[in-house]
């Protein structure tokens, strides 16, 4: 059953209804789920798993990733559980009192020898034969610090004092233990700075060595490094640890490092808000989507600043509008509990880090809880930032070179799209291409994985499609290639270039890799791309498609209009929802297709991908270089404009053979505006 809020007020929430006491029934909901499927009290937080192949545990042996599905169950879902009980002590689920239950099983998790012990640092080494390995168990330490300072009243300070020194010497050996080089640091910290507030001593070098890295990994606009990539990590994991660490210590014993972390989560402020779509819809991209609306909690880690710049009324507005989007779906649970998915299960995006209880990192989404009824998040009236000030068919335009993430707000369909660079994936890693290397991410076109290509007619190019992602294939070599690696270069003039690489190898020069410069820009409803290839051996069939498109009774339509030809989509999604979508093609491509697929979108267990195809057969000539399309969406039937699917009124080129092989290219447009596109330079100005 979807979630359906018994408390709502439309004057205080114009957009959404929601309120604080919604938010507590939101919590409920879940909790309900969870404990529905605790058969005793002494039983640990393990809910049932649909999916058994890609989740852990991975077997019956692995003891210690047992006991990390016990610690993550415990933990993740005390992140909806602690503000919760801090509100109301008396608060029950399942038939079970919750504060009763956290108290409980969070001694025992720290326990040598009893049933539910998550196991102690030193003892998961001996126990994986591993001296140096960090474990999942230092994740969740730091979730469960957080969750006893938000209850502290009600659970910690109910402990005896053997049992606060029992879990502190459990924690200080996770906290000075060996973690991950990225966002994990933070969890160190924050286990730090609990046992440091507490009274337990700590090495405060650790600390320092630590909080140095993570300032380290800034790289401007607001966003950290995680890893190597760029995700909802800076804001779900950095810019909400950093803002408690201020908290509980570096305001007062690193006061330089707090006050960076203070300024830079300022600057996502100044943002973060057009990520999210006119809904206040999250977008499906980077990895560990199955967190969904944790994207939202870097709002509360602002607001728990000395200084924070967050608009309470559109961070609540975000907030609400993005739990909505998930919580309002018939699918979001499975036997009572968030499915391994973005909606529904969802295979494709699962990670092998990732256990049935792993949703509940959304939890991080209901720590705004914590914030008292009279908090300016609670009291101010909601407001759509951005959406309420975009004008008819305005498009606001948002470029991070230090991210390399350019989003754009699009007032025509209310959709926010995301454009990102600084991608590096291992040819293998079709997942990791999936999330961060594809060419655009809508939040209402949450990306598709492999097409199955189910239609008799569909054989010959079933293995070369992709939805917003190019794949060629090389004829003279029969290799199938995909972009693995996307380099930055940057807006100039309202047009975004990149670089992609397909099957991107560092034991080859990237002379002999074959590629795609990138050229794009917004229009109301979407993005026109004007690309060229760079290519060192032409003999190849080279596909774009468009977005997965849910395919539940889908209406098909073709237009022409001179050279150009498009395809018309007219649907709907899971929900019933109304969703359009346009795909025109300009020059360089041969042709337009269709392909249906069964299991590879996010909404939808059918859906149709429409894209483009181009063959080429010899090896040199001066054939067209710039390969011209368009992608549009809407969420209406109300029909596309011959204007908006056929935009283009005249493409100049600079070369008289029209291929666009040198100089710029002027692309007019029959609204009046003019975008003029040229690669020159961009070579000196690629980035990772």
């Amino acid at each position: 059953m979807p979630f359906i809020p018994k408390t709502t007020d439309y004057d205080l929430s114009p957009y959404t209804g929601l309120t604080r006491q919604s938010w507590i029934e939101a919590g409920e909901y879940l909790l309900n789920g969870i404990f529905q499927h605790i058969r005793s009290f002494t039983d640990p937080v393990v809910m049932p798993r649909k999916e058994t192949k890609v989740t852990y545990p991975h077997s019956a042996d692995a003891v210690w990733e047992i006991k990390a599905e016990y610690f993550e169950g415990l933990t993740r879902t005390f992140f909806i559980a602690a503000p919760l009980i801090h509100i109301n002590p008396d608060i029950e689920a399942g038939g079970y009192r919750l504060r009763e239950y956290y108290k409980s099983h969070v001694l025992r998790s720290c326990t040598p020898g009893d049933p539910v012990s998550v196991g102690r640092y030193e003892e998961l080494q001996e126990l994986a034969g591993d001296s140096v390995r960090p474990f999942q168990q230092t994740v969740e330490t730091c979730a469960l610090v957080i969750c006893l300072w938000i209850c502290k009243e009600e659970i910690w300070d109910t402990y005896t004092k053997e049992e606060k020194d029992l879990i502190a010497d459990f924690l200080s050996g996770f906290a000075h233990g060996n973690t991950v080089p990225q966002n994990w640091r933070l969890f160190n910290m924050l286990d730090l700075a609990f046992l440091n507030m507490e009274g337990y001593p700590i090495d405060k070098d650790i600390m320092r060595s630590h909080a140095q890295s993570i300032l380290a990994y800034y790289a401007g606009d607001g966003w950290y490094r995680d890893g190597h990539s760029f995700d909802y990590y800076s804001c779900w994991a950095f810019n909400v640890y950093a803002p408690i660490w201020n908290q509980w210590y570096g305001y007062e014993h690193e006061p330089w490092i707090a006050d960076r972390f203070e300024e830079q989560s300022n600057r996502l402020m100044e943002t973060y808000g057009d990520f999210f779509d006119a809904d206040g819809w999250t977008n499906m991209w980077g990895r560990s989507n199955i967190y969904r609306n944790a994207a939202t909690s870097p709002f509360d880690g602002n607001m728990m600043l000395r200084n924070g710049t967050a608009d309470p009324g559109r961070a609540r507005r975000i907030s609400s509008g993005s739990l909505l989007q998930f919580f309002s779906r018939d699918d979001f649970l499975w036997e009572g509990i968030p499915t391994l998915g973005f909606y529904g299960q969802f295979t494709p995006l699962v990670q092998g880090y990732s256990c049935a209880e792993s949703p509940f990192w959304l939890g991080k989404a209901f720590l705004c809880l914590h914030l008292p009824a009279d908090h300016p998040f609670w009291t101010a009236r909601e407001n759509n930032g951005t959406w309420d000030k975009l004008g008819a068919n305005e498009v606001k335009l948002t470029v991070l070179d230090g991210p390399a993430l350019c989003f754009s707000n699009h007032q025509a369909n209310g959709e926010t799209i995301l454009r990102s660079g600084k991608v590096v994936k291992n040819l293998m890693d079709e997942h990791g291409i999936w999330n961060y290397g594809k060419l655009s991410y809508n939040t209402k076109y949450p990306w598709e994985s492999k097409p199955t290509g189910t239609g008799p007619d569909e054989a010959e190019y079933a293995p070369l499609v992709e939805s917003q992602q190019y794949v060629l294939y090389d004829t003279t070599v029969k290799e199938l290639q995909k972009a693995n690696v996307t380099l930055w270069h940057g807006d100039r003039e309202g047009v975004l270039y990149r670089r992609q690489f397909f099957n991107y190898s560092l034991n080859q020069e990237s002379h002999w890799i074959q590629a795609m410069n990138l050229a794009d820009f917004p229009v109301p409803c979407g993005i026109l791309r004007a690309d060229k290839l760079r290519l060192f051996r032409h003999t190849a069939v080279i596909t774009l498609g468009g977005y997965g498109f849910p395919d539940n009774g889908t209406e098909v339509s073709w237009k022409s209009e001179g050279n150009a030809r498009a395809v018309i989509l007219k649907g709907s999604d899971h929900t019933g929802r109304p969703r359009q979508m346009a795909m025109t093609i300009y020059d360089g491509w041969d042709d337009l297709r269709l392909i249906h697929s069964t299991g590879t979108n996010p909404d939808s267990e059918r859906s149709v991908i429409p894209y483009a195809v181009l063959k080429r057969e010899k090896q040199y000539g001066y054939e067209p270089f710039l390969l011209i399309s368009q992608v549009l969406t809407k969420e209406s039937h109300e029909d596309f404009s011959e204007d908006e699917i056929f935009p283009i009124r005249e493409i100049c080129y600079s070369d008289p053979q029209r291929c666009g092989g040198y100089g710029p290219t002027r692309i007019r447009l029959k609204d009046g505006s003019e975008k003029t596109i040229d690669f020159s330079g961009i070579e000196g100005r690629l980035m990772l």
